[in-house]
């Protein structure tokens, strides 16, 4: 019994790491390498942490109420909660997330290995195969676990040594950026991972009820087990990543796009057949995560019209959606996608951080009021941004490092705190 614990924690594990290492995960390290020079490991650290340290905090969360994310949404009210949750599913399913895979596979496999060709053809293909390996979602999480996952991960440790052995080059003592501490916490939240953890918390969580773990606690510590899995294996590949940019700091004369710059190294470690390798590894991230999130997406539209939309219809209907919203181009999807993430983030992460409080507060108003600080922050910083005149979101505390929400958020939440104890003196005549 003990064997087959210890096998389904692997599998969980080794899914739950090809969930959260989409294509974009695969170009930011290598640039933040770049830019941090002989300060990497500290870029790296803060990057590792603004990404998988807060995605590993939103599945906890979401564990903590038992896997259900219905309920972990309630904090902000039911109809709130749900009109929030439907919007993130959303985002990280067939209106951003999704069709970016299909279009970061075209622009980074397709376009370097056949040439320029019409993005139709493959963008479809692409996404005939992610319906055909979604649409029994009992199986979704052994797919990636046993079989698509290993062939990832063998292939980035491959690329990764290769570039420890034979380096392209030496890492200077000069950074290319103010602060890489600010860069690396920048990049780390732009990858919006924890909105992405709250769904994969849930499929985790029904994956390990699948596998016939009945007890809660037994359920709990498994599915911890497997995200700490995940989390080990993200900061080794990562690591590596952000050291074979580093390495490219001396041969970088002007300024290269993220996409160049991966293809680069992997070009100078590995030739033509790096460039396919890479292509391959890209393909294989963006499956994995497009698998992951159809699926999630499906299913809770599934629960959510109770049924009425048939979870094999919703598959198919998201593939095609995805698939005609993909031949955009990644440019146009990250442009479309930039404000609309910016403003759910923050509102997010601040139910995140109260939802570990929840047993403590008296009232769910402390953690209404928190979240709607958050999000109230990052409309003004949406409207700033759009040239109307609210700069003062500028002069916030940690403004510079994204994080400008934390102290509106605060201060709402003390607001709520204050509110919800005079309701309660109030009715209790004390």
């Amino acid at each position: 019994m003990r064997q087959s614990r210890m096998s389904d924690i692997l599998v969980i594990g080794l899914a739950l790491f090809s969930m959260f290492f989409g294509a974009g995960n695969i170009i930011f390290p290598p640039y933040l390498g770049m830019e941090s020079a002989n300060q990497w490991i500290l870029g790296f650290a803060s990057y590792y942490i603004a990404d998988i340290g807060l995605a590993v905090l939103a599945i906890f969360a979401v564990l903590r109420c038992k896997g259900d994310v219905n309920h972990f949404m309630s904090f902000v009210g039911n109809i709130p909660g749900k009109i929030m949750l439907s919007a993130i599913i959303l985002c990280i399913g067939p209106l951003i997330a999704v069709p970016r895979t299909g279009a970061t596979t075209y622009e980074m496999f397709v376009v370097p290995v056949f040439g320029q060709i019409p993005p139709a053809i493959p963008v479809f293909l692409f996404f005939a195969v992610i319906a055909l390996l979604s649409i029994r979602p009992s199986s979704v999480v052994d797919i990636l676990g046993k079989f698509l996952t290993p062939a990832l991960f063998l292939g980035l440790i491959f690329l990764i040594i290769k570039g420890i052995v034979t380096p392209v080059g030496t890492i200077v003592n000069t950074f290319k950026v103010t602060s890489v501490v600010q860069e690396g916490i920048s990049a780390g939240y732009q990858t919006m991972d924890a909105l992405a953890a709250v769904v994969f918390g849930m499929i985790i969580v029904n994956t390990v009820r699948n596998k016939g773990y009945t007890q809660e606690q037994e359920q709990y510590k498994i599915a911890m087990c497997a995200s700490c899995l995940a989390a080990v294996g993200l900061l080794i590949v990562y690591g590596g990543l952000t050291y074979l940019g580093a390495t490219a700091t001396s041969n970088m004369q002007g300024r290269l796009l993220r996409t160049e710059l991966i293809l680069y190294i992997t070009r100078e470690l590995l030739g033509n057949f790096g460039v396919l390798l890479l292509g391959v590894i890209v393909t294989l991230a963006c499956t994995t995560t497009a698998v992951a999130l159809i699926s999630a997406s499906a299913e809770y539209y599934c629960d959510l019209s109770k049924g009425k939309l048939h979870y094999s219809f919703l598959v198919v209907f998201f593939c095609i959606f995805s698939a005609l919203f993909a031949t955009l181009g990644t440019d146009t999807i990250v442009s479309i996608a930039s404000p609309i993430l910016g403003l759910l983030y923050p509102g997010m992460l601040a139910l995140i951080a109260c939802s570990f409080f929840a047993k403590r507060l008296k009232s769910t108003l402390v953690i209404r009021s928190a979240v709607l600080g958050a999000l109230l922050t990052s409309l003004f910083e949406l409207l700033y941004a759009k040239g109307l005149p609210c700069d003062f979101v500028t002069h916030l505390p940690l403004a510079s490092l994204g994080f400008g929400w934390i102290v509106p958020s605060i201060l709402f939440g003390c607001v709520g705190a204050i509110l919800s104890f005079l309701f309660i003196s109030k009715t209790t005549g004390k």
